[in-house]
């Protein structure tokens, strides 16, 4: 797309990488990131924590960004990355909206799994009641939100599940970095 053909109009993006520097695969410096992305064209690129969280401006649209970045990241690392964008906006109603507030009492606990479309109603009727042991969840849209009181590897449905439930990828982060990240978007 021609520069005369985008919207003028720029916007901050929260860009979340998916699964990369877990353990030893798929790793990504987040100084080699900024570099990147900065020489694709894109303005203020941030990042926060190692876990890729990216803030950037653009004139883009979400997904012309969204695929940008799966494909520079292809190019540059060699391996597939999921990616989800969601605006500045987008992310502070996100931290706005909490279904679980006055639930939870540990923010490292209390995640939000960003997904990359909103699922089909049948998915979201057949999900299963929390049970003992699950803590609690919500979906919102495109978020799902999870109080998990012992922690994501004690918890029976575990984040790697929720994909295969609802028919669409996402990738969580933690009730700190999402407050984190609306806060640096912010400023």
């Amino acid at each position: 797309m021609t520069d005369a053909l985008r919207c003028s109009a720029v916007t901050r993006y929260v860009v979340l990488l998916r699964g990369i520097n877990v353990g030893r695969a798929k790793r990504v410096g987040m100084a080699s990131l900024r570099q990147l992305l900065t020489a694709r064209g894109y303005d203020g690129v941030r990042t926060h924590l190692q876990s890729g969280n990216v803030l950037l401006d653009t004139d883009r649209g979400a997904a012309e960004l969204t695929a940008d970045v799966e494909a520079a990241l292809r190019g540059e690392f060699g391996f597939d990355v999921a990616v989800v964008v969601r605006t500045a906006s987008e992310l502070a109603a996100v931290l706005a909206a909490d279904p679980l507030a006055g639930t939870w009492t540990d923010p490292a606990r209390h995640l939000v799994t960003f997904l990359t479309a909103e699922p089909g109603p049948g998915l979201v009727a057949a999900l299963p009641e929390p049970g003992p042991g699950d803590g609690n969840y919500r979906l919102l849209g495109r978020e799902l939100y999870l109080w998990l009181p012992d922690g994501v590897l004690a918890t029976p449905v575990g984040l790697w599940r929720w994909d295969r439930l609802l028919g669409v990828s996402g990738t969580a982060r933690n009730w700190n970095t999402v407050s984190a990240l609306v806060e640096r978007a912010a400023g």
